[in-house]
């Protein structure tokens, strides 16, 4: 077998998570190539001999770094420690060994999150850093500041080619439901289910409703993140242009109020739903500029009622295996 022939593979890390496992599912459907995907079993990312020896251990073209501890509200705000510590040591492990096996190309997966909190709407890349974040997930977001502005310096410095892109909110297949330590769509689709299969009046939500958030089907994000691994270099350069990295997001925004009915109706659930406004809503608008990446040429396919009625399906369907 010849050097090009072995050097043909491509991995995702965090590919028992949502967005791992469908970036996973899109390159199996463009691609010929071999896909490695080990297990949180197979490789413990914040172990940096074992990642080392397993980039040693295998002739890697690309990598596709979706791993991360993630969570809500809730979790980034009981596990602060937790988030920056762990994130920044896989992102290190993995940014370190891609470069020390020659991978030719790397795309860190981020968060809208990195950008302040009362960043002017919607969000262009380059408000980064240009104020302070929001509290409650302020730790998760430095930590992804520091996984995008680790592949721009590299590249600087070392000339390789590492791209980052920050979605935004995303919801879909293989998300986490748990109650407590899950996004808001997730939450809000367990309490839901729950409450309509046991007949429960009402159902509490966090927050007055009046906050704004935008979400994107992380099976769009995947097509999103082939896109733009599949962009030359200088194809690449020109999208993200004074900035290392790109929006990626549909480009409309919904209040929680909305969504939340929105949700009840897809999941008929008929009782009342009462807002605790005691609870916090996080910043009060958040949706990102697009326009980098739109006039690259990506553009997101599916329509946020007909992916949360998807999204949805997948948990009714597949509740016994659901992370909750």
């Amino acid at each position: 077998m010849s050097e090009n022939t072995e050097k043909n593979k491509v991995l995702v890390l965090g590919s028992a998570g949502m967005v791992g496992s469908a970036i996973v599912r899109e390159l199996k459907s463009n691609s010929d190539r071999e896909i490695l995907s080990p297990s949180r079993k197979d490789l413990d990312l914040t172990n940096q001999a074992a990642v080392r020896d397993y980039f040693c251990g295998n002739k890697i073209l690309e990598v596709y770094l979706a791993a991360a501890k993630v969570g809500g509200i809730h979790a980034n705000s009981a596990y602060p420690a937790d988030f920056i510590d762990e994130n920044i040591i896989i992102q290190s492990n993995v940014v370190n060994s891609s470069f020390n096996n020659s991978v030719e190309k790397l795309l860190l997966l981020g968060s809208s999150c990195i950008y302040p909190k009362y960043a002017t709407q919607p969000i262009d890349e380059s408000e980064l850093l240009t104020g302070a974040l929001e509290p409650t997930n302020e730790a998760y977001a430095i930590a992804k500041i520091a996984g995008l502005k680790l592949c721009e310096y590299y590249s600087k410095q070392y000339g390789v080619d590492y791209r980052s892109v920050m979605p935004c909110n995303l919801y879909g297949p293989f998300d986490n439901f748990h109650p407590e330590n899950s996004h808001v769509i997730p939450a809000l689709i367990r309490k839901l289910h729950l409450a309509k299969e046991s007949g429960q009046a009402s159902v509490e939500v966090w927050g007055s409703g009046k906050a704004l958030r935008e979400f994107l089907l992380v099976d769009d994000l995947a097509s999103a993140c082939v896109y733009v691994m599949s962009l030359s270099k200088a194809e690449y350069k020109e999208a993200v242009g004074d900035v290392s990295f790109l929006n990626v997001g549909a480009g409309k925004d919904i209040s929680i109020n909305d969504l939340v009915f929105m949700l009840a109706d897809i999941v008929g659930y008929e009782g009342e739903l009462k807002f605790d406004h005691s609870k916090p809503d996080g910043t009060p608008r958040k949706i990102l500029n697009v326009s980098r990446l739109s006039s690259a040429g990506w553009k997101p396919g599916v329509k946020l009622a007909d992916g949360l009625a998807r999204t949805y399906e997948w948990y009714v369907e597949n509740i016994s295996e659901a992370r909750t």
